[in-house]
């Protein structure tokens, strides 16, 4: 059997699809490798089709037994990096070039306009449906036209994988789609945030970031939904009724800053010093993937009032690291924390500062939540990730 994949996030391996894609082809390669038998994988061809090339350094260790991949690194004739570029390669060049290799089944690891020709089983994994739920991401013909072909292609996929059942629910909802073709599996994070950070690691991070232990994070993204403004304003109303005490930490933001993108981003660092907390604030602009496990372990609590995600990886990322988590209780964000985090309504500033006064004063409650999170965390894998999306593979061709 040919098993096609598009990878081409394999190259922003800082995003959430990115994390997802790689860490797929890892977890296939080790159950290559392993006596697990999984839908016949072994005797499986996998064809790798991406953008730029990556290195899958976990792929010398394969045996000769185990699966084969062969990649594709291709680029359309318009090459400049933008939407028009995304369009004609998922769309027409992918599709092409899956059938010049004979694919059987073709897996695309996010949601985009590609359309498989019939010969060809098409599975889909669905992260979100964000554009349609709030049109001011579609703020151009590009986006407006990227959003439509995807939803097309969503209907004529033969299988969709959604990441939680709310994306599910939106998906039967908002595009009308059937139930019977949807099935759901949690993605996991990266194992880079399932290690123990040690004390050496703690006191770089700390270092390169000019940082104490101790403060309040929020980081995730400056995307207007994840509503960092909201975490701000709650925090300058406990900085001027209780800034002398002792439990009130520095404040500390990570995220890209990109002014020039607003209303779509938020402009952190006008809002701060507009609210005239910049003392009181560290903005650390782009935080690298290896340094954020330990940013998440030095932190009292990770506050996270996101209007809508489709899963939510940083509030799974901070759980493995034992920090206590604010969340909001929309979307999926409930499924992922269940009851090992406390949850906030994101709408209300006022009731986000409540909730954060509550953690912060209450030694005994960041503890439970501490423990709970961690043990939590342990729900979600790839393994269960890669085992339900190979069945469904195996179940296309029977």
């Amino acid at each position: 059997m040919r098993i096609g994949i598009n990878a081409s996030f394999s190259r922003k391996q800082n995003t959430g699809i990115g994390q997802v894609s790689i860490n797929f082809l890892k977890k296939i390669i080790e159950i290559s490798n392993t006596s697990l038998q999984l839908a016949n994988v072994k005797e499986m061809e996998f064809f790798l089709y991406m953008e730029e090339d990556f290195d899958l350094e976990i792929q010398k260790s394969i045996t000769p037994e185990a699966v084969k991949f062969e990649k594709r690194i291709f680029l359309p004739p318009y090459k400049r990096d933008d939407l028009i570029r995304k369009i004609w390669w998922e769309k027409f060049s992918l599709p092409a070039l899956a059938k010049k290799d004979g694919c059987d089944v073709f897996l695309s690891l996010y949601q985009s306009p590609t359309i498989m020709p019939k010969a060809i089983k098409h599975i889909m994994v669905v992260h979100d449906i964000i554009p349609r739920l709030f049109p001011q991401y579609a703020n151009n013909w590009r986006k407006k036209t990227y959003q439509w072909l995807s939803e097309h292609a969503l209907r004529h996929a033969d299988r969709l994988v959604a990441v939680s059942h709310k994306t599910e629910k939106d998906l039967i909802k908002h595009l009308g789609l059937e139930a019977a073709k949807i099935t759901v599996a949690y993605v996991d994070v990266d194992e880079i945030y399932k290690k123990e950070v040690s004390e050496q690691e703690s006191a770089r991070v700390l270092k390169k970031y000019n940082l104490k232990a101790g403060y309040i994070y929020t980081g995730g993204g400056l995307d207007v939904r994840k509503n960092t403004e909201s975490v701000l304003r709650a925090y300058k109303i406990l900085f001027e009724a209780y800034g002398h005490a002792s439990w009130l930490p520095k404040l500390v933001v990570s995220g890209k800053m990109m002014p020039q993108l607003a209303p779509l981003v938020t402009d952190v660092q006008a809002a701060v010093i507009g609210m005239g907390i910049e003392k009181e604030t560290m903005l650390l602009d782009f935080v690298a993937q290896e340094d954020l496990p330990a940013l998440y372990k030095n932190a009292v609590i990770f506050v996270y009032p996101s209007l809508y995600e489709g899963f939510g990886l940083p509030v799974l990322e901070a759980m493995h690291q034992g920090v206590p988590v604010i969340t909001s209780k929309t979307s999926s964000l409930p499924e992922i924390g269940v009851d090992s985090v406390l949850y906030c309504d994101p709408t209300s500033v006022d009731d986000l500062a409540m909730v954060m006064k509550n953690v912060l004063t209450n030694n005994h409650l960041k503890a439970a939540l501490s423990l709970k999170g961690k043990e939590r965390a342990t729900h979600f894998s790839w393994d269960k990730f890669v085992l339900k999306t190979m069945h469904i593979i195996d179940s296309l061709k029977r």
